[in-house]
C-alpha cells in the first residue's frame, strides 16, 4: 500500500458538507484530546476552528518546546542549476520561459560554498530545475562532494529519482530531501502540469516514499499553498505526513508550508491563503502532529516569520537566493524561481530569533563529515 489509496480515500469526502457541520464546540472536544484522528485535523482546519486560534496557538506552544525545545534550525538554499523539462504555469523556471538557462561549474559551486560558510550557516539545499540531462545524478553527486567540505549537512531539492539513485545520493553525503507534491488534488494537478515528466502525479507522490527507503535521513514534503482549496491541501499534506511517519521510523519526517509567490509567468492563485489561514494550518498540523518538523521560507515576510516562531515552527530558511550562483556573484541574467519576502541576512534572522526568547542553532545533529570537517580547518 503507498499513500495513493489513503488519498482515494480521503478524497471521497464531502469536505463542504463536514465544514459546513462543524461546531465550535467539537473543536473545542478536540483540544482536550492527547491523540488527535484524522478528523480531528479536519475540525481543526475548519471555519469553526477560527474563533479558537488562541487556544489551539498555547497548546502548539506546548507541544513544540515539548518534543522539539525552544530551537529554531537555520538552513540555507543553494541554487546550481535552473534548466528544466516541464512547463509548470506557477515557476519561473518552466521551460516555456525564453532566458538563458545556467548550471554551475564545480569552481563556482566552491566559491558559492565559501561565501555561504561564512555566515555561520551549516545546513545547505541543493536546487536545481527539473532536467535530469543538465542536472544527472553524476552531477549532484559532485556537487555534494565539493559542498561537503564546508556543510555538514546537505539536502537536495531535485527532480524525482528512482530509489537507487537515492541510495547513490545518501551514499555521497546527501542526509535530506525536499520534495512538494506542488498539489494533491489529482485533477488540479493535471491543469497546473502541462508538459515533461512533472505530469505524472503518482511517480511524484511517491517519491517521498522511495527516498525514505533508500535511507535518507530526513524527508520534507509539503503542498505548494494557493493552488487549490487551502483546507483541503493542508489536510492531504498533513495525511501524507501522518502516513511516513507511521511507515518509516528511522525517517525524520518535516512539512513545509509555502504559499505561492510571484513569478516569471505572472500566475494568479486559485485560493487565497490569508495570514490567518497559515496561522491556522501551521497550528493544525502542530496540533495533530506534535513530532513533524515544520520549516517556514523566506517565502514570508520578516514580521509574519517572527510572530510565527512561537507557533509550532522548528526550521527557517534564512538569507537566502532564490537564483543560481546568488551568492558569490551578482549575474543580471539570471531569473528567480520565485520573489523572496524576507530580505534579512543569515545574521539578522539569527538575532531576531534570539529576541523572540529561542535559540537558533546552525547544526542539529552529529555526522562522521563533522570529524572531516574539523581536521580540514586545523
Amino acid at each position: 500500500m503507498t499513500f495513493y489509496s489513503i488519498y482515494e480515500r480521503l478524497k471521497t469526502i464531502d469536505f463542504e458538507a463536514f465544514f459546513a457541520s462543524t461546531t465550535t464546540a467539537q473543536v473545542q472536544r478536540v483540544l482536550e484530546k492527547e491523540v488527535l484522528e484524522e478528523t480531528d485535523f479536519l475540525l481543526l482546519l475548519s471555519p469553526a476552528a477560527e474563533p479558537l486560534l488562541e487556544e489551539m496557538a498555547r497548546k502548539a506552544q506546548r507541544l513544540t518546546v515539548q518534543h522539539f525545545g525552544r530551537v529554531i534550525l537555520l538552513y540555507t538554499p543553494l541554487y546550481v542549476a535552473d534548466y528544466c523539462v516541464n512547463h509548470c504555469v506557477y515557476c519561473s523556471f518552466s521551460v516555456i520561459h525564453p532566458f538563458e538557462r545556467q548550471k554551475l561549474t564545480m569552481a563556482q559551486i566552491e566559491q558559492e560554498a565559501i561565501k555561504l560558510r561564512e555566515t555561520g550557516i551549516q545546513h545547505v539545499l541543493i536546487l536545481t530545475g527539473e532536467s535530469p540531462q543538465h542536472t544527472p545524478v553524476s552531477y549532484l553527486i559532485q556537487c555534494v562532494e565539493v559542498l561537503k567540505n564546508y556543510f555538514p549537512s546537505i539536502s537536495i531539492e531535485v527532480q524525482p529519482l528512482e530509489t537507487n539513485e537515492y541510495k547513490q545520493l545518501v551514499d555521497s553525503g546527501v542526509d535530506g530531501l525536499v520534495v512538494y507534491q506542488e498539489v494533491y488534488n489529482e485533477e488540479t494537478y493535471k491543469s497546473l502540469h502541462l508538459k515533461g515528466p512533472k505530469r505524472l502525479y503518482l511517480y511524484r507522490l511517491d517519491t517521498a516514499e522511495r527516498a525514505c527507503q533508500a535511507g535518507m535521513r530526513q524527508v520534507n514534503i509539503g503542498a505548494l499553498l494557493g493552488l487549490d482549496d487551502w483546507r483541503k491541501e493542508a489536510f492531504f499534506s498533513g495525511m501524507h505526513a501522518h502516513y511516513l511517519q507511521h511507515n518509516y521510523f528511522g525517517t525524520d519526517i518535516c512539512l513545509s508550508l509555502p504559499r505561492i509567490r510571484p513569478n516569471l509567468g505572472c500566475f494568479n492563485p486559485h485560493s487565497e491563503v490569508q495570514d490567518k489561514h497559515l496561522v491556522q494550518i501551521l497550528l493544525a498540523t502542530r496540533l495533530f502532529l506534535p513530532r513533524v518538523g515544520i520549516s517556514l521560507s523566506t517565502r514570508e515576510r520578516a514580521e509574519l516569520r517572527d510572530q510565527l516562531i512561537p507557533l509550532g515552527v522548528t526550521r527557517m530558511s534564512s538569507g537566502s537566493s532564490t537564483t543560481v550562483g546568488g551568492y558569490a556573484s551578482s549575474n543580471d541574467t539570471a531569473h528567480s524561481q520565485f520573489q523572496t519576502s524576507d530580505e534579512r541576512s543569515t545574521q539578522e534572522v539569527y538575532h531576531q530569533i534570539i529576541a523572540q526568547g529561542y535559540q537558533p542553532i546552525f547544526k542539529d545533529w552529529g555526522s562522521p563529515l563533522d570529524v572531516t570537517l574539523r581536521h580540514e580547518r586545523k
